[in-house]
């Protein structure tokens, strides 16, 4: 089940039967541990619960919200001691609040000893394996036990006095002081993706933590939502596609809302991947004619480079195929159905189709473009104007982030923190094979190509002008004015005004890094070269060329 709005959010939690709070307020504060974020955290956690109890345990273990020590102490302490050491330690000393609600689950779940069984204990299979059995409790209560006893995990995990953080890689020799930050409990959005490696890695691994932020990364289920989402104020900051700050800045697809690009999350990273059907039919760009074939959204680096691509073979993407937005999620199952014939996506998405033998590999777009941007770290102009402090220190967390996923040595050791259900949730050795560049094409080869994605955080401002020159050349905002959005004399004054690439310059040489000094490039792209000087010569040579 997608959760689209957060009043589907509390229907589906009022439906639940699981009511500890009226749902109709938000509250500034969390409503089940009096933390600074919303309650809906617990909900989401609750909906993304493994079934089997030993996956339950190990995830909990490995996303840090108890550690080995509480398994191994609910061996030797009987159910008092546990009960005790719960409401003093975890839930806060002397909170009504914390502790009515804390009854009230274990009441759900059957009493406390099934209770906090469930949550901590190495009873937990006995515990669900009776309820499935039971023919008293059907199917139905078995999984809202089963949310009871996260719901408790997820409560000791937050509430004041808990664990201390779980070890993480070593990634700094001294953490950065936290002054004069504005905000430090932080979620970020982001689509679970390899493109936002950056963005999440920072959390497992640390790299926010050093920073001085408790920040969680919270999972959208499409770019629209990440749209809709950054619009409403809802969350902190973003994982979003290249072209969306321009795109929601400019008003196409939107009502104008002003964003900034503030970093690259990742260079190259993604793919063509067509239908198992296909195969041995597809060896360029004409052969994709009749096709319908999916990408993430219009205002992405996906659609523009299909549309380059295709446009290549005498292909009217508007004309002779049909292009349309399927969130990356979705796309290996509408794939599978017959609903599209092939799509651009980021990965894991093309090699977990090759993994599960639903299509093949047509391309890689690095081959494309080499080291064209993918994914960027975005936050709206309000967040930034009321968080400058916290906005910088968190771009230059991401930046570090950035330097760090680029180094090769590093990617394996990514690829398991990454992999995780509250991450990416795919199999290791498809984030692994993406990662490294050491992968099965599903047409029979097996390949190095160790920049299959890369991670350079620096946003060139050729890209940002490339970028606009394709939201010209195609029309995207779908009304007829985008060339008027994008006059030929403001393609700089959009790019310096979205992209920040000299505030990213400034981060990363603070952190050591070595940026360019340029902020314009010639890009050397399979077919052609542009030239950021002229974007509006490079559309008018494409469209001479072939003819859209």
């Amino acid at each position: 089940m997608v959760l689209t709005s957060a009043a589907e959010m509390f229907q589906n939690l009022k439906s639940s039967g699981y009511e500890s709070r009226k749902l109709s307020n938000f509250q500034p504060l969390c409503n089940v541990c009096g933390q600074q974020h919303s309650s809906m955290v617990h909900w989401e956690f609750m909906q993304t619960m493994p079934q089997d109890p030993v996956e339950l345990v190990d995830d909990m273990v490995k996303m840090g919200l108890y550690q080995e020590n509480q398994l191994k102490a609910a061996d030797s302490v009987n159910a008092y001691e546990l009960r005790k050491a719960l409401f003093l330690k975890r839930v806060g000393r002397n909170n009504p609040k914390r502790e009515k609600l804390i009854l009230a689950l274990c009441e759900q779940a059957g009493g406390l000893d099934n209770a906090f069984a469930a949550a901590f204990g190495p009873q937990a299979g006995r515990f669900f394996g009776d309820a499935v059995r039971s023919s008293q409790t059907g199917r139905r209560e078995f999984l809202r036990n089963m949310a009871v006893g996260a719901a408790l995990v997820t409560l000791a995990g937050c509430a004041s006095g808990g664990n201390e953080p779980a070890a993480t890689e070593d990634i700094s020799d001294e953490p950065v002081s936290a002054e004069g930050l504005e905000k430090t409990e932080l979620q970020i959005g982001f689509i679970p993706i390899t493109c936002a490696t950056p963005i999440i890695m920072s959390e497992p691994l640390g790299f926010y933590e050093k920073y001085g932020f408790t920040a969680k990364v919270v999972k959208m289920p499409s770019w629209g939502a990440v749209r809709d989402s950054a619009i409403a104020g809802e969350l902190d900051a973003y994982h979003m596609l290249a072209p969306m700050p321009i795109a929601m800045t400019l008003g196409l697809g939107s009502a104008p809302f002003g964003v900034k690009l503030a970093s690259i999350e990742n260079i190259n990273g993604q793919a063509i991947t067509v239908a198992e059907r296909y195969k041995g039919q597809i060896n360029g760009p004409a052969d994709f004619k009749g096709f319908t074939m999916g990408v993430p959204f219009p205002y992405s680096m996906h659609n523009l480079l299909l549309r380059y691509y295709l446009a290549t073979g005498g292909i009217d993407p508007d004309v002779d195929v049909q292009i349309r937005p399927v969130p990356p999620p979705d796309s290996i199952a509408q794939l599978v159905a017959g609903d599209i014939d092939a799509y651009l996506m980021p990965d894991p998405f093309n090699q977990r189709a090759v993994y599960e033998g639903a299509g093949f590999i047509h391309m890689l777009t690095k081959d494309l473009w080499p080291g064209h941007p993918c994914c960027a770290f975005a936050a709206s102009d309000q967040w930034i104007n009321e968080n400058p402090n916290t906005f910088r220190a968190l771009n230059k967390s991401i930046i570090e982030a950035a330097g760090y996923a680029s180094d090769p040595a590093n990617r394996v050791e990514i690829a398991e923190a990454i992999s995780e259900r509250a991450f990416l949730n795919q199999p290791v050795e498809v984030v692994e094979a993406v990662l490294t560049g050491n992968f099965e094409d599903g047409n029979g080869n097996t390949l190095s190509i160790p920049d299959r994605i890369d991670f350079d955080p620096y946003p060139w401002q050729s890209f940002a002008n490339w970028i606009s020159s394709q939201l010209v050349r195609w029309d995207l905002q779908g009304d007829g004015l985008a060339p008027k959005a994008i006059p030929e004399e403001g393609y700089d004054t959009v790019g310096k005004d979205v992209f920040l690439t000299d505030l990213a310059r400034e981060l990363a040489e603070e952190l050591g890094q070595d940026p360019p000094e340029e902020i314009y490039r010639v890009e050397e792209l399979m077919f052609d070269t542009f030239d950021p000087a002229d974007p509006q010569a490079y559309v008018q040579q494409q469209i001479d060329e072939y003819g859209v």
